[in-house]
């Protein structure tokens, strides 16, 4: 048996990314166009990371806050006031180390060993795979192509609960599909969570990713305060700071103590310049983010007029985030088109299939990019699918 042999089942078990395994394969190819990654090819703006240079040399390096600087929970609270139509409170946000982060402090405080997390897919695979680790099942539902836009079934949501479900995990708008869950969806999913009990893990990352609207539809619509809600949520997309690990959780203030304890035990908290320049982008950020949303508007158009021209690319118009899921006419292994699109046509897209066994035979590639870089890609795409 060899040493790897030791570790939990869990660990051993858990997949490689999809993604991750088609980006080792193209990563150093020279002149490929990676549209791969869900981000753009915008450094963070200045006026972000001056906020964190100037709090360096000001000395803010010492531990903190494990649920963030004071400051920072308030200009959460001011952002999301300013964006809901509502009063937040500073209380009720925790900082974590990047989306994931706060993903993960949902996963712990809500479902152990054995219990079971509904998700919807075509979805993001962190999800599944973390639960996985913890021990917990993740439990698919599938969104539905109608009338080229894809749906979801609230009463297949409710058919996958079992008397071992603990919560069900939302992301919208979707990556990688870019569905928006209307207002009457989210309505049902919480009658769902009251009816059994169950917690809902709401992912809303790309809310102001909503093409036609000034923001998605969101669970903080239409809950009542004591809904068991948790949102994760980051600054990654909006802002340009992928690189920054730094996101938050916002809940019930009841809970604020309890996830300080599991951000103590797992991170110890973020650095306290990070937060300054996650302060600047909430207080300063509003236009970088709607110019933002208009390039991410024009590069889905760009795209979506040239692939359609192919007559032999099929896809739902995303309605929210940034990526385009689209599939081939003859296409059944995702995985392997990614490969090829790399190797002949020098175009770095996710697998389908890295989303779940409802993603395969599609494509993800990200449209928040430059403007000829993406005219680039898509007609080396179309190039491609001719040969084929």
């Amino acid at each position: 048996m060899g040493i790897i042999d030791s570790l939990r089942h869990e660990a051993l078990c858990v997949p490689m990314s999809g993604i991750d395994a088609v980006i080792n394969h193209g990563r150093s190819k020279p002149g490929l166009i990676a549209l791969w990654a869900g981000e753009s090819e915008l450094v963070t703006p200045a006026f972000i990371r001056d906020a964190a240079t100037t709090a360096v040399e000001a000395g803010e390096t010492f531990y903190t806050w494990q649920t963030g600087i004071p400051a920072l929970r308030e200009a959460l609270a001011r952002y999301h006031t300013r964006h809901f139509g509502r009063e937040f409170h500073a209380n009720e946000f925790t900082v974590t180390n990047g989306g994931m982060h706060a993903i993960l402090l949902a996963l712990q405080a809500t479902a152990g060993a054995g219990d079971e997390i509904i998700y919807l897919t075509p979805g993001w695979p962190n999800l599944a795979g973390a639960a996985a680790v913890a021990g917990a099942v993740p439990v698919p539902v599938p969104l539905r192509i109608r009338e080229k836009e894809w749906v979801c079934e609230v009463t297949a949501i409710e058919t996958a609960i079992t008397p071992r479900t603990k919560a069900i995990f939302i992301n919208t708008p979707s990556n990688p599909t870019g569905w928006v869950a209307t207002r009457e969806e989210l309505r049902a999913i919480i009658e769902l969570s009251r009816r059994f009990g169950l917690w809902i893990i709401a992912d809303e990352i790309y809310s102001r990713f909503a093409y036609g609207m000034l923001r998605a539809p969101s669970f903080a619509d239409v809950m009542e305060q004591e809904d068991r809600i948790i949102f994760v949520n980051t600054f990654s997309k909006n802002w340009a700071m992928t690189g920054w690990r730094i996101g938050w959780l916002n809940t019930h203030p009841s809970l604020s103590q309890k996830f300080a304890t599991l951000v103590q035990y797992s991170t110890s908290g973020v650095p306290q310049f990070l937060q300054r320049g996650a302060i600047a982008a909430l207080d300063h950020g509003d236009d970088y983010v709607n110019a933002q949303v208009t390039r991410a508007l024009a590069g889905r158009d760009l795209l979506v007029d040239i692939l359609k021209k192919t007559g032999r690319i099929d896809f739902a118009v995303p309605k929210g985030a940034f990526y385009l899921l689209f599939s081939i006419a003859g296409l059944d292994d995702s995985a392997q088109a990614a490969i090829e699109l790399i190797d002949r046509a020098k175009v770095g897209v996710a697998p389908g299939s890295a989303f779940g066994d409802a993603g395969n035979g599609f494509l993800r590639i990200c449209f928040l990019r430059d403007i000829e870089q993406l005219k680039a890609a898509a007609d080396k795409i179309d190039e491609w699918v001719r040969s084929r």
